[in-house]
């Protein structure tokens, strides 16, 4: 079965899980031709190893601490931070505290 999308025109709440963050998983929550948005939830102490994608990409922390090792060291986020990262730069992320985070990658230029 296809993960449901949001629709154009489609309200989609981001708001921070509070006691709803352990229980949650990550969800795609709308791709189009140019753009990818992610709900992005890890667990304390869980991570997603080193990568890189083509596009650029965005990572808004919604709650917790994020930490993002990169090639140019590691940046901690912490709930309301923005952290953007040029296409094919190689980063990973940890979560510090139980976080939900917004991922926007562009996926073409």
């Amino acid at each position: 079965m296809a993960i449901p999308h949001a629709l154009p025109g489609q309200p989609i709440d981001v708001l921070p899980l509070g006691t709803r963050l352990e229980s949650e998983q990550s969800v795609a929550l709308f791709k189009s031709h140019q753009i990818e948005v992610i709900r992005l939830v890890l667990p304390a102490g869980k991570r997603m190893p080193s990568h890189r994608v083509a596009g650029e990409i965005t990572l808004l922390c919604l709650e917790g601490r994020l930490e993002v090792p990169g090639e140019v060291g590691k940046t901690e986020l912490a709930a309301g931070q923005l952290l953007y990262l040029t296409g094919g730069t190689i980063h990973g992320v940890t979560a510090l505290e139980s976080s939900s985070a917004l991922l926007t990658i562009v996926l073409s230029n």
